[in-house]
């Protein structure tokens, strides 16, 4: 560029190549306007991109910036960035429970008066908008598997995935900072009843836990670990969530899963305290709960629950046919107690940590 400059202004070029470099790294002023969320990646921000960021930024012009991050450092990342008071995020998307816990309201904006526009609203579940997030959708944490020939026995219950004579193969389960849902699993298997199952009796859970632990050949921390190590042939049962196993069924990959072995669980969509970005946030809420239509694709693709009832009516019957039923709650799903498992969080983790070294 500076070789087409006059001969008269090469006394200006060490200045000119200064500005051009000052140029170049300086954001420009007329720069889009955008919004910052985290989530976990893969299959899943692939759908939300589609059915929900990519047609909110079509019809507001406002950029959606994904960072991904497994849960437990979206939590630990969240919780510094306030404490510090640089936040460089808006949104994250955090589970169900986590969203009605202390530590979650401590660094996050308290969305009631947002939430009011959405009371009452014909269509939208009643739990849609809260003080702790957005219901972003409400799915399963199961038992999958990779299956076999027609006929053959598949696993239903807890009881089976820890039946490694009539189900050979690997096991794998979740590790990271919410053992709960595996330890939730143990006693089952055990012959706890779903309606005593809490409060966890922990000391039974990893003496059964103990009996399976030679049989884990992935203690997965994301969502895509999940799906990599079925690709890989890493195991042939896991506990792994809905959203993961449907995309990979979507994908042709040779697996089902069963709601006899299943709890329920959702994520929220959170505001974090001093979000730089914080109006366009709660335009992207906004738009998510306002459009059935992207809950509706999104939940299409996961084999999610959206928070719509009208939503639901625009899924194939094939996508409704795999959500979890209205019978599937009643006699199997578990519902977790989430106000026992938000009051014990960090005695679980403990024991957790110190039986899974």
């Amino acid at each position: 560029m500076l070789s087409l400059l006059p001969r008269s202004a090469k006394i200006f070029r060490p200045a000119l190549a200064g500005l051009l470099y000052i140029a170049s790294i300086a954001p420009p002023a007329f720069a889009a306007e955008q919004v910052i969320i985290a989530s976990t990646g893969g299959a899943y921000d692939r759908a939300l991109k589609e059915a929900w960021f990519d047609p909110f930024t079509k019809a507001t012009g406002i950029e959606v910036v994904t960072v991904v991050a497994t849960n437990a450092e979206m939590r630990a990342k969240a919780a510094a960035m306030v404490k510090t008071g640089n936040v460089s995020w808006d949104l994250y998307l955090d589970g169900e429970i986590q969203a009605a816990s202390k530590a979650h309201r401590e660094i996050t904006e308290d969305l009631t008066e947002f939430c009011r526009q959405f009371a009452d609203r014909p269509g939208l579940s009643a739990n849609a908008c809260a003080a702790g997030g957005a219901l972003l959708q409400s799915t399963a944490t199961l038992l999958a598997y990779r299956t076999g020939k027609p006929g053959e026995p598949v696993p239903e219950s807890w009881a089976d995935m820890w039946d490694t004579e009539k189900f050979p193969g690997d096991r794998a389960f979740p590790n990271f900072d919410d053992p709960w849902r595996v330890m939730a699993a143990a006693l089952l298997a055990d012959g706890v009843s779903r309606d005593e199952l809490f409060p966890l009796d922990i000391d039974r859970a990893i003496a059964k836990l103990e009996q399976i632990r030679p049989s884990v050949s992935l203690w997965w921390k994301t969502g895509d670990q999940s799906v990599q190590g079925f690709r890989n042939g890493d195991y042939s049962l896991g506990q792994i969530w809905l959203t993961r196993a449907k995309a990979m069924q979507d994908e042709g990959l040779p697996i089902a899963w069963s709601y006899k072995a299943s709890f329920l669980v959702g994520d929220r969509i959170a505001l974090l305290k001093g979000a730089p970005n914080r109006d366009n946030a709660l335009k992207l809420v906004a738009f998510w709960l306002n459009s059935p239509a992207a809950q509706a694709k999104a939940c299409e693709a996961l084999s999610c629950t959206p928070p719509s009832r009208d939503a639901v009516s625009l899924m194939s019957a094939e996508a409704r046919r795999t959500m979890p039923q209205a019978d599937d709650v009643r006699d199997h799903i578990i519902v977790p107690d989430a106000e026992w498992i938000n009051t014990n969080a960090a005695l679980l983790l403990q024991r957790w940590n110190e039986w899974i070294r």
